[in-house]
């Protein structure tokens, strides 16, 4: 998820030279690419609803960052056979320090843990909108305040119009009901934590190989996640059904999609990464519908022209200022 930045002309020049390609092409290779990451994030949830309901949300969350280390660490070990010594493996080497890998894997895993806790205290139709609403918003703060590099109004227009319309969604199903305090404050620092994740791994992913950051990444969120899911949900309960969605969730859901994300985030800036993860409410939104077999109300179905619409406007604002430099 985000949104581009706003560059001179003369940084997207020398950006457009690096690629090889226009800025324009370029950018739009990094939209589809997050844009795919997005359908295979909105999956998740009907893989949960047909295998994965008796397995607390915690270790579905644990589990599925711990498989995804798995994904990643085999893909990266086959890249390495087919080429020795074609991937920079040590972070000092690019010009980066561990402790950026280690905000990433907190924010990846930090995202996981405040969801699901948010999910229990707020309910999950507040709680997902929050969540996911807010995230973009939190990445277009960021890349305002801490970055020094503002958005445009077209983007902060298509942003706000696809997260209006993803609460609509949400909450035209019937998801309000009463929300804690609490929980809303967990739901918001999921959002942050995703956003926060999304920026650093784009400056990851703009020194070292997607498949070296995101191994690092998820085998740190991992070793986070997992000593919480323990905490908050004691031992799992196992079935054969869980597992097979575990490792679905882990090699699609987090190891492949990831991957589209952060090759997607070498071309957009993050903000607008963030904002095209709107998708994934879309993707499950259909999917329940197809598939679960869910009857939507009409003000749920306007939702999702909402944030059509919106990140057609964010897609328009990206495309205007083409491909960012790397922040």
């Amino acid at each position: 998820m985000n949104p581009s930045a706003m560059s001179s002309s003369s940084s997207a020049a020398a950006s457009s030279s690096k690629t090889g390609s226009g800025a324009p092409s370029s950018s739009a290779q990094g939209i589809a690419l997050v844009a795919l990451a997005g359908v295979l994030w909105g999956t998740s949830g009907t893989a949960q609803y047909l295998g994965a309901a008796g397995l607390s949300p915690f270790w579905v969350g644990a589990a599925q960052l711990a498989a995804a280390s798995v994904f990643l660490g085999l893909a990266l070990w086959w890249a390495l056979q087919r080429r020795p010594g074609s991937l920079v493996l040590r972070p000092r080497a690019a010009g980066l320090r561990w402790s950026w890998f280690f905000w990433a894997s907190l924010g990846i895993g930090g995202y996981s843990v405040f969801f699901y806790e948010g999910l229990q205290l707020a309910g999950v139709g507040v709680g997902t909108a929050v969540a996911i609403g807010s995230s973009p918003i939190w990445a277009g703060l960021l890349q305002a305040l801490v970055l020094r590099a503002p958005l445009s109004a077209l983007w902060w227009l298509g942003t706000l119009m696809s997260v209006a319309g993803g609460a609509a969604m949400v909450l035209g199903k019937g998801g309000g009901g009463s929300a804690s305090w609490p929980g809303l404050v967990m739901c918001l620092l999921a959002g942050l934590s995703y956003a926060g994740y999304a920026l650093i791994n784009k400056r990851l992913v703009s020194h070292m190989s997607p498949k070296v950051v995101n191994f690092y990444v998820f085998t740190g969120a991992a070793l986070l996640a997992a000593p919480v899911a323990w905490v908050q949900a004691g031992q799992p309960q196992w079935s054969l059904s869980s597992v097979l969605v575990v490792i679905y969730l882990g090699a699609v859901v987090s190891g492949i999609a990831h991957m589209l994300f952060s090759i997607g985030l070498r071309h957009i800036s993050g903000p607008t990464g963030v904002a095209l993860s709107l998708i994934e409410p879309v993707a499950a939104f259909v999917l329940a519908v197809w598939v679960v077999g869910e009857h939507q109300p009409l003000v749920a179905w306007l939702g999702l022209a909402g944030v059509l619409v919106g990140l057609l406007v964010v897609v328009r604002a990206e495309m205007a200022v083409g491909a960012p430099s790397a922040a």
